[in-house]
């Protein structure tokens, strides 16, 4: 695959259909975001909507703040932000919510009490299943579906007590690292509503960001968590495969690069709720143990001595002016606790290894997506980026996906051998900034042309190949005041350490992460 080659989508069809389906209120220009970004600077929101989640959590359980109370005010703040930003979508309803908020305080009034999420209002990732709300993965094929089971993280986010308020926006089946479908528009940057929100998880980062909810879910195949985290200056993590058990679903076995996982505004609210979502399940039998209880512990750690490999542009990925001294900047700030930041190679070819890449994603979206794309009305409903993976992925033969998964072998050990020298590897999360929202997706970085719609997008590809767990840091702010992040990496099931070191980045960068998104001024 050369990077100069053409694209076989026919993109003209697609617009064609987003404009004919897409609502015009959700589809409104970047000037109306704006201008309805600008009535609203001038009132702060609800304080409530500014706490921590470990805060929230702590005042409702000591009463100090009844979880009606919680529910109103972000209902209230949801109902003046999200018409700028499009993040939540599928609402439930508001007498409804606070009935559930109610009975979660007559919970506690009665000594009952199911953790640190009890009361909190949560959005699910509209690829994610969720009981009598509304599942649509952005695609008018499932614009109806009400699904009437709960994924297996789901539950546990029900158990734990979050009352689940709605949806967050995606791309259609989560494909690309921009958040738009004819089901419910574009979603917008919450730092700059004229630009993108990253995808696949856009919605989750942007009404994170926006102080919509607490903390919010996300999941990542191909930067899906981390692009819109950074994009959106939060913090988002991708698990070690397994730790966060997908599914269930029809396949086991063969699919394990895609896999859900938490966002948060701080390092502790991050780990908290992978504390809930975490852990094993006889239904997905590649899901991990251990007691995910360790996740919600103290998370300081003397990080003097600790080698950081700086994995840079991974010796010749395309990247936006200004990109790579951002994060190398950003990433030397750990300087100050005591790390050791070293250039480090992995002596991998890229293109070899973004071949691989490609046709594995390739080969599980022909079997997943391929009975949609068999039946000619559900095809025609099929965005162009998805008709063009799955007419690639028929084309593959199984000695052709065998070679690919012993290509992302090697790129496990290449990442292995490196950890034997240093405890953990960093690189960009994007490899260019947040772009115009109503841009599909670039063509082009620094003068290269992008021969995909998600080549833009490769300097993720090394570690979601690997399973390592992976937490996308704030970067900061680049030559046009737009964030982006940094991928702190480490080793296999160190998912810990990976915190560990994000709480202690989380120490030095307060300047970063004190810089409010637009709607709050």
């Amino acid at each position: 695959m050369t990077r100069d080659s053409s694209a076989t989508t026919d993109f003209s069809r697609r617009d064609a259909l987003l404009a004919g389906v897409a609502s015009a209120t959700m589809l409104a220009g970047a000037g109306a975001a704006e201008a309805r970004v600008a009535g609203r600077r001038a009132a702060p929101p609800p304080e409530i909507v500014t706490w921590t989640a470990a805060d929230l959590a702590a005042r409702i359980r000591s009463r100090a703040v009844s979880c009606r109370e919680v529910m109103t005010a972000h209902l209230d703040w949801i109902d003046r932000a999200n018409p700028a930003l499009n993040a939540i979508v599928s609402r439930v309803e508001r007498p409804a919510l606070l009935a559930a908020a109610d009975e979660a305080d007559r919970e506690i009034a009665a000594g009952r009490h199911r953790g640190w999420m009890h009361g909190l209002p949560h959005a699910v990732k509209d690829l994610a299943a969720t009981r009598g709300i509304r599942t649509t993965m952005g695609s008018p094929i499932f614009a109806d579906n009400v699904p009437k089971a709960d994924e297996i993280f789901v539950e546990r986010l029900r158990a734990a007590g979050a009352i689940l308020i709605g949806k967050t926006n995606v791309p259609e089946f989560g494909l690309g690292s921009q958040s738009y479908n004819p089901v419910f528009g574009v979603t917008r940057n919450a730092y700059d509503p004229s630009r993108t929100a990253g995808g696949s998880s856009g919605g989750a980062a942007a009404a994170l960001a926006a102080r919509m909810v607490p903390v919010a879910d996300g999941s990542d195949f191909a930067g899906s968590l981390r692009n819109p985290a950074g994009w959106n200056n939060i913090f988002g993590f991708r698990p070690s495969a397994g730790r966060v058990p997908h599914g269930p679903t029809n396949e086991l076995f063969v699919q394990n690069i895609g896999y859900e996982g938490p966002m948060a505004r701080t390092v502790g609210d991050l780990a908290l709720l992978l504390s809930v979502m975490a852990g094993y399940d006889a239904r997905t039998p590649l899901s991990l143990d251990g007691d995910p209880a360790v996740f919600a512990g103290p998370l300081d750690r003397d990080m003097k001595g600790v080698r950081i490999g700086w994995l840079g542009d991974l010796g010749g990925v395309p990247m936006a002016p200004g990109m790579l001294d951002l994060c190398l900047s950003g990433l030397r700030r750990l300087e100050a606790a005591g790390c050791v930041i070293e250039p480090v190679s992995l002596g991998i070819d890229h293109d070899t290894l973004w071949k691989a890449f490609v046709q594995l994603r390739q080969g599980f979206l022909a079997g997943g997506l391929g009975p949609l794309y068999a039946d000619p009305a559900r095809r025609k409903l099929l965005k162009p980026e998805a008709v063009w993976e799955i007419e690639n992925g028929m084309k593959l033969s199984a000695v052709d996906l065998y070679n690919a998964s012993v290509v992302r072998s090697r790129v496990y050990e290449a990442y292995r051998k490196a950890f034997e020298r240093h405890d953990f590897l960093a690189l960009p999360s994007a490899q260019l900034f947040p772009f115009d929202a109503d841009l599909h997706w670039p063509k082009e970085i620094a003068g290269v042309p992008m021969d995909s719609y998600h080549r833009w997008m490769e300097i993720v590809a090394g570690p979601s190949l690997t399973g390592c767990p992976a937490l996308c840091v704030p970067a900061g702010f680049g030559p046009e005041g737009l964030p982006s992040g940094i991928q702190l990496v480490g080793p296999s099931r160190q998912d810990l350490a990976v915190l560990q070191l994000g709480r202690a980045y989380e120490q030095v960068a307060g300047d970063i992460l004190g810089k409010k998104p637009a709607l709050l001024g």
